[in-house]
């Protein structure tokens, strides 16, 4: 055996390895006794998505790129993000982007989301004009245009699937997940959208706010804060909420679209020059949960999971995109459709990042193949991969954002 290959089986050895205890302790995954456990699927397999905090308008070109193929591979017309994904996770204005794709019309005869992708996207490109915009009038017009989407009716429980939206919790000095999963079982864990969405996203300074009956209360900061990419307690939260997601036991019974921000190109002027601190640590935060999840999933990431970012990765013979034409001379919208044609790039075990073969967009269409098999394979499945609860009527007390940590997200389950 050559030395080449020694060390080539070695990696794949250590890999495997390390996804298993990533799996174990990280997800609270079970061992067993084969090296990479694997599933009969019976109930299929659960989609996840998650969008990271900051700048918004990558995921939403991203999602609608995904709409278009899902539309095309299903031949419905109508078809929306919201059809596709059994979770939503989103931190900061990637919290606002999933509150818009996953509330329920209240207007509509069948279930609907407010928003298509498309609307988002607009919705978003509005959204970012404001950046230029003093504090005080900048934050005043975000809530503004938040109360004109989801006015005072709209709350957590109006969501059509499992949504989570992080914010931070200066009460109690700790994470605070909203979740619709405590929505529907207490009035004491439900909240306004239009708070939900402040408390991730407009809240640079502290913002008090309540649930809807008053009985929790919480003072909040930006959700970039508490988890700048929330793909980490998406996963949590689905392998050890047994309720919703009863045939869920592993890593190997996901599918997940984790969709960055764009890094610090989105927050330097023109895509060039030195990041801030606080932006050098987000984007730092948001790698590190990218690859401790790309390691949990190990050999079957490639097909299983899927993290779009923007491509700053330098290799021999090839210049970094940093400052490239799109970037010097567009808007956002253009800035975000060079990223999706760039080259894809994926964690590597203990060494960084590596380019992939394909782009962003050649891993949007492929994922979105799946999503649409995946649901095809539900139409004649025995068992339900998800069972999402319903709304019931229990006496609740207040409940501290330590409650939905992630140290004991299982508990709200």
């Amino acid at each position: 055996m050559s030395a080449v290959q020694t060390t080539s089986d070695l990696d794949k050895l250590t890999c495997e390895i390390f996804s298993i205890l990533e799996n174990k302790f990280l997800f609270g995954g079970c061992l067993d006794n084969t090296l990479l456990p694997k599933s009969n699927h019976r109930g299929g397999k659960v989609r996840i998505l998650s969008i990271d905090g900051g700048h918004p308008i990558l995921a939403a070109k991203s999602l609608l790129h995904l709409e278009s193929v899902v539309r095309r591979e299903s031949g419905d017309p109508d078809a929306r993000i919201a059809d596709y994904f059994d979770v939503a996770a989103g931190s900061g204005a990637g919290g606002v982007l999933a509150a818009l794709l996953f509330t329920r019309r209240k207007d509509a005869a069948a279930a609907a989301p407010l928003f298509t992708a498309g609307d988002a996207l607009k919705f978003l490109l509005a959204w970012n004009s404001l950046q230029g915009r003093l504090f005080r009038s900048r934050e005043k017009a975000e809530k503004k245009l938040l109360k004109k989407v989801f006015g005072d009716g709209y709350t957590l429980r109006d969501t059509l699937k499992s949504v989570l939206i992080p914010c931070y919790d200066l009460s109690t000095d700790a994470p605070f997940v909203f979740s619709r999963s405590d929505a529907v079982e207490s009035d004491g864990y439900d909240f306004r959208m239009r708070d939900v969405c402040a408390a991730t996203a407009v809240a640079r300074k502290p913002f008090e706010m309540s649930s809807v009956n008053g009985r929790t209360r919480i003072v909040a900061v930006d959700g970039r804060m508490a988890m700048s990419n929330p793909t980490a307690a998406a996963i949590t939260h689905v392998l050890n909420n047994k309720i919703e997601f009863p045939f869920c036991n592993g890593v190997e019974d996901l599918l997940v679209l984790s969709l960055g921000n764009g890094g610090m190109a989105f927050r330097t002027p023109n895509g060039v020059g030195t990041p801030s601190f606080s932006s050098i640590a987000e984007d730092g935060a948001a790698d590190m949960v990218d690859q401790a999840v790309a390691m949990a999933f190990g050999q079957s990431r490639s097909n299983s999971y899927v993290r779009i970012q923007a491509n700053n990765v330098m290799t021999p013979g090839r210049k970094s995109t940093r400052g490239s034409k799109s970037n010097r001379t567009g808007g956002p919208l253009e800035a975000a459709e060079d990223k999706l044609g760039q080259e894809y790039v994926e964690s590597v075990l203990f060494r960084g990042k590596k380019v992939g073969d394909g782009t962003n967009l050649d891993r949007l269409e492929k994922l979105g193949e799946e999503i649409v098999k995946e649901s095809e394979r539900r139409k004649t499945s025995i068992l339900p991969p998800v069972v999402l609860k319903q709304m019931i009527t229990v006496p609740a007390t207040p409940r501290t954002s330590s409650s939905t940590s992630l140290t004991s997200m299982s508990s709200s389950t």
